[in-house]
């Protein structure tokens, strides 16, 4: 004796429609929080057929599309159960749809990734034509203050007439260049 299309069916009347064992739709519902049967006195499932569609649905994204439980839930935030009972409804319209959608997601995404890596390029550009001789460093610090102040009986620079010795002169110029370089060496790193 058949039942009417809008009957309950119980689990093994799902599990043999489907073609799959019983442990695995109570797994999927462990799994699928949107699967929910009445459950009866004795803790008998009754599916309705909004319940059976679901798992249609659930059933061909897992084994005809190879997606894999986590994704199938993914889909499931994303699209609703709609979606899910539409497939399982055999309207595959839906599945292109959503396909699709994925497509145009994935050529946004790689788009937004070639305008950063153009704008990097560009950056790294730019850089590279700033020669380190115009690079400001910082100001010099007023006369008597700083780690080179003038020593008593120190030789003076004669032109300068900054209070800096020849040689402090030239030990902070070589600090200065040897900065520089190592500034290089990072910008190049990044």
């Amino acid at each position: 004796m058949d039942k009417s299309p809008d009957a309950f069916r119980t689990i093994s009347e799902v599990a043999d429609e489907l073609d799959l064992p019983q442990h695995v739709l109570r797994f999927w519902e462990t799994r699928f929080s949107q699967i929910k049967p009445l459950k009866r006195g004795g803790g008998r499932r009754y599916y309705r057929p909004a319940d059976l569609d679901l798992l249609r649905g659930i059933q061909h994204l897992l084994y005809e599309e190879g997606y894999t439980i986590k994704g199938v839930q993914k889909i499931l935030r994303q699209n609703g159960v709609q979606f899910a009972i539409a497939i399982g409804t055999g309207d595959l319209s839906a599945l292109e749809e959503m396909s699709k959608r994925n497509q145009e997601a994935a050529q946004a995404q790689a788009e937004e990734a070639e305008k950063a890596a153009q704008q990097v390029r560009e950056n790294a550009e730019r850089k590279a034509e700033v020669p380190d001789d115009n690079v400001l460093v910082g100001e010099a610090k007023p006369k008597g203050r700083g780690l080179f102040s003038r020593n008593k009986g120190a030789k003076e620079d004669a032109d300068a007439g900054e209070g800096m010795s020849r040689d402090n002169r030239t030990l902070l110029q070589e600090s200065l260049f040897d900065l520089l370089e190592c500034k290089r060496l990072l910008d190049q790193a990044r």
